[in-house]
């Protein structure tokens, strides 16, 4: 593995040096200012509603289930939390929505005694796998949580708990993604996390991404190391301090038992899983980064697949005929799946057509590249030992092909059946097992079941029980995976972006990783109805992974979205035509480059026009059909690797002038352009350099304004980029202001007061009435997850979130917008009398019980009485209830009080109120006064 110097670059005027990892100190300090800042804040009751979607689900990383009682069990999802079910998966709890992070890499619980422990930050190694702050624990089964330690290990691998001593504790600790580090390696504790002691380290680049125990005999351990090093331009997920390790003395020392025994050795050794049957029957699943002989890649790769010979004789009219399916599974097998799909080649291939040929792109895509006609990796293969690590075999002949490709690194997960030593199942794309040690495999992928299997767990008492987790949730099989069930029913979808249209009834779309571009109503009622009827309430656009949407504003059949790499379409919903509409460079000209998230915007100025950033920006103004560029590279140009960088992360167009027009780089630059193109000036100058831009906005206030935040993740770098411009970049302002310590992803003007903000970071969302002279966090009904997009849907005052972990949230902002720093009861929504409030249709059925939600903003903590009044000045019913300074929200069911009813029919003899089934009496049609005090605000019944 190479290993990279680090970058520190001065940046003037501003002090900030970027590019530096967070410490631990600094992000456990920011975790408790954002409590305080939590507790302190005047918005914590402004409500939010998870609004789904739960079909498509979100990554699974860990399952442990009650050995007594296998329908109770606990699941952890990457980065949408832990959830417990007790009654087979029909329905689960979270419970990790009260401790400071959503992000999983490992849980393990003590049965006996309810303990559970968290290994917080993702184990697998993906461009969003998000960073951890240690090991929490909890001994009330969720309900609260504290932090025991290794708060600088960011990624755990396995936790493991030893049966007859429920304190000593055995951690695999990854270390950072994107920066060297130490407190990766073996960790143990003997006291219940309240001391540490690391007793296996192999460097600062090397952690341990697995460790088995020996069923029953809990001294003998088996642990796998990793070595990995991910940059934002390139990963590099192999090297030669990968080994297999054991342990006879429960985890204080350790013995290397991979070297020159029949593993394999050196650079080329990448991620390994392992499973243990006994003390000396072991299977270690490893992703082999060695290059695969070439004169055995033909025979290994079969009839049906695509090689290196075939591309160089084929016609570019039959690569253009072929199936994606074929090319994406070569780009795959040939590492380069984290800079192509099948469409950005054939694209290629398309902007000059009859002048080349397939065997001609090695040289179009340049050297940097040259790997997607190289000799493939070996991929996925499995070893076995049955003497205790002394000697390994390898169990298949030939290539495990089309179960890994070439990004292994995204799984290394392998189980053995305990009552069946030949019994074993690798995860991978499929999920295959094998009942003859690994001689053969079948795959168990059924058609309700998500690719990408990253967690198995196999019924030691019942041999075909099984529950797979994978990146579309959760499935168990009785049937040993002849079979499965689906149970998604968590919201835990993780939405790179959202975005609302602008109908009566608006819906909301998202695109989510690896589950495709989604779009419902923005009420859809998210429960198990559609069971029932067979129509789920959101609906795929989109396959792989989604990225932005924009509709026309003109039509809202018309929608613009696509999949990674900038493969954008444009959809008639009201057709179902699909037009493929990325931009292809012209004839000779190099291929263009496209961000993983490749931004799109629609013209407010004229809904024809469409801009898409690749490494240039590209502007249609026919929706796509046809392109023009608007600029030169407005990147750093091209960086050696095998991940897509020197690209546009974010465009803006200025509300005020058509054509003057920001544009952000993931490798630091901000450009403007105030003649649609004609030319473009640098304004990152005096910002933190090579930093990713996560958001630049084109104020709609002031036409000299903008918004820039930068994101320092893919460094380790959490620090909160924010700044504001009021002369178009020429100069800039920090107005970070209070956020505590987390990377930026977006940042929102409100779109009726000047003064407010919105801003989400990788752990919080917050709010400025003063322009980010400080900020106010949001909690109510929101975990600590990552806010990755944000869109408000002006008529509606809706605030909607995309988190990348928990789907989608709804909040009404309307009293936010209607705040003038002073007590006031906000606007109260009015409500359609109907004739079922206080009924149902069925006596063996809750009564319908209607709502009205009072909005009111108080400037101390106090108990609050709330008069509701008639028309005529009649006192209707009181509301008494405990407020704290700020943002507040009562609840009224429009019911008389007993003494305000008799009030109204003395004065109304003729009004009739009848009792509803459910005892209340409700209020007849007409206008409404509520007060607090001095203070007003009128609702009406129609």
């Amino acid at each position: 593995m190479k290993t990279l110097a680090k970058v520190c670059i001065a940046l003037l005027p501003f002090t900030v040096v970027a590019q530096q990892p967070t410490s631990a100190e600094k992000i456990q300090d920011a975790l408790q200012q954002k409590e305080a800042l939590t507790k302190n804040s005047t918005v914590k009751n402004i409500s939010f509603k998870s609004i789904g979607p739960t079909v498509m689900s979100g990554r699974v990383v860990d399952i442990d289930v009650n050995p007594n009682d296998p329908t109770e069990f606990y699941v952890g999802y990457a980065s949408g939390g832990v959830w417990h079910t007790n009654n087979n998966g029909t329905t689960f709890t979270p419970i990790l929505d009260n401790s400071p992070t959503q992000n999983v890499g490992d849980i393990a619980v003590d049965w006996k005694n309810g303990t559970i422990w968290v290994g917080t930050g993702e184990n697998n190694s993906s461009r969003s796998s998000y960073a951890g702050i240690g090991i929490l624990k909890s001994t009330d089964k969720g309900k609260t949580w504290a932090n025991v330690g290794l708060p600088d290990s960011h990624h755990i691998g396995r936790i493991l708990i030893n049966p007859k001593n429920p304190d000593e504790v055995i951690v695999g600790s990854i270390g950072h993604l994107y920066s060297s580090n130490n407190e990766r390696g073996v960790f143990k504790t003997s006291d219940g996390g309240k001391t540490w002691t690391k007793t296996l380290f192999i460097d600062e680049n090397t952690g341990i991404i697995d460790i088995q125990p020996v069923p029953n005999n809990f001294n003998i351990l088996y642990a796998a190391a990793w070595e990995r090093e991910r940059k934002a331009w390139n990963f590099d997920g192999d090297g030669k301090n990968s080994a297999i390790y054991k342990s006879t003395d429960a985890g204080n020392t350790w013995t290397k038992i991979s070297d020159n025994n029949g593993f394999p050795n050196g650079d080329g050794v990448g991620r390994i899983g392992l499973a243990v049957y006994d003390e000396n029957t072991v299977y270690a699943f490893h992703d082999s980064q060695f290059r695969r002989k070439k004169d055995s890649t033909k025979k290994a790769k079969g009839p049906g697949a695509l090689t290196k010979e075939e591309l160089a004789t084929i016609s570019a009219d039959e690569l253009l005929n072929m199936k994606d399916k074929k090319l994406n599974s070569y780009i795959k097998m040939n590492g380069l799946q984290e800079k192509y799909r099948a469409e950005n080649i054939k694209q290629i291939i398309r902007s000059s057509p009859g002048e080349m040929r397939p065997s001609d792109l090695v040289g179009y895509l340049k050297d940097a590249n040259a790997a997607l006609f190289d000799t493939p990796v070996i991929g996925a293969e499995v070893f076995k030992t049955i003497n205790g690590g002394k000697t390994w075999k390898k169990t298949h002949e030939g290539y495990l092909d089309d179960l890994y490709y070439s990004y292994g690194y995204y799984f290394g997960e392998v189980r053995v059946d305990p009552q069946d030593e030949n019994g074993i199942y690798v995860l991978g794309v499929p999920i295959l097992k094998s009942k003859d040690g690994g001689k053969t495999f079948t795959s168990i992928s059924k058609e309700n079941v998500h690719a990408d299997h990253q967690a198995l767990w196999v019924n030691p008492k019942k041999q075909g029980h099984l529950i797979d987790g994978n990146d579309g949730g959760l499935n168990i099989s009785y049937d040993d995976g002849e079979s499965w069930i689906k149970l998604n029913q968590p919201a835990v979808g993780q939405f790179y972006t959202v975005y609302a249209d602008n109908q009566e009834v608006y819906k909301v779309y998202g695109g989510l990783q690896d589950n495709g571009v989604w779009v419902g109503n923005h009420n859809a009622k998210i429960d198990k109805s559609w069971h029932q009827t067979g129509q789920n309430p959101y609906e795929s656009l989109m396959g792989g992974d989604g990225m932005q949407v924009a509709v026309d504003d003109r039509n809202p059949n018309i929608v613009y979205t696509g999949y990674q790499f900038g493969n954008y379409y444009r959809i008639d919903r009201a057709t179902g035509k699909q037009t493929y509409i990325q931009p292809k460079p012209e004839k000779d000209k190099p291929a263009y480059r496209f961000n993983w998230q490749t931004p799109i915007q629609l013209s407010k100025h004229n809904q024809d026009i469409l801009y898409l950033g690749g490494n240039k920006l590209h502007r249609s103004l026919n929706q796509g059909s046809d392109w023009e560029e608007i600029s030169g590279d407005l990147t750093k140009g091209e960086k050696e690797g095998n991940v897509a960088y020197g690209t546009l992360t974010t465009i803006s167009e200025s509300p005020f002038q058509f054509g003057l027009i920001y544009v952000g780089s993931d490798d630091g630059l901000v450009q403007v352009t105030k003649n649609g193109g004609g030319s473009w000036e640098k304004i990152s100058n005096s910002l933190p350099q090579n930093l990713w831009v996560s958001r630049v906005i084109a104020s709609k206030y002031k036409k000299e304004r903008v918004y820039v935040t930068l994101n320092g993740y893919r460094f380790d770098d959490f620090t909160p980029y924010v700044y504001m411009s009021d002369d178009y970049g020429k100069t800039w302002k920090n107005i970070s202001g209070n956020i505590p310590t987390s990377a930026v992803n977006v940042i929102k003007e409100d779109p009726e007061k000047e003064n407010i903000l919105y801003l989400g970071t990788d752990n919080g969302l917050y709010v400025s009435f003063n322009q980010g002279e400080t900020w106010e966090a949001f909690s109510n009904g929101l975990p600590n997850v990552a806010m990755h997009d944000l869109v408000i849907q002006p008529k509606a005052k809706h605030l909607l979130v995309g988190t990348h972990g928990r789907s989608l949230y709804k909040a009404n902002i309307t009293s936010l917008q209607e705040f003038d720093n002073k007590e006031a009861i906000f606007s109260i929504k009015n409500i359609k009398k109907r004739n079922s409030w206080g009924s149902s249709w069925s006596k063996w059925l809750e009564p319908y019980t209607p709502s009205v939600n009072i909005p009111f903003y108080i400037n101390s903590d106090k108990e609050v009485v709330l008069e509701v009044y008639s028309s005529d000045d009649i006192l209707v019913n009181t509301i008494t209830t405990k407020a704290s300074k700020g943002f507040n929200e009562a609840v009224y069911d429009v019911s008389f009080s007993e003494k305000g009813r008799k009030k109204y029919l003395k004065k109304h003899k003729d009004a009739e109120i009848k009792e509803a089934k459910n005892g209340n009496y409700y209020l007849p049609k007409g206008k409404y006064k509520v007060t607090i005090g001095e203070l007003s605000q009128t609702f009406e019944i129609l």
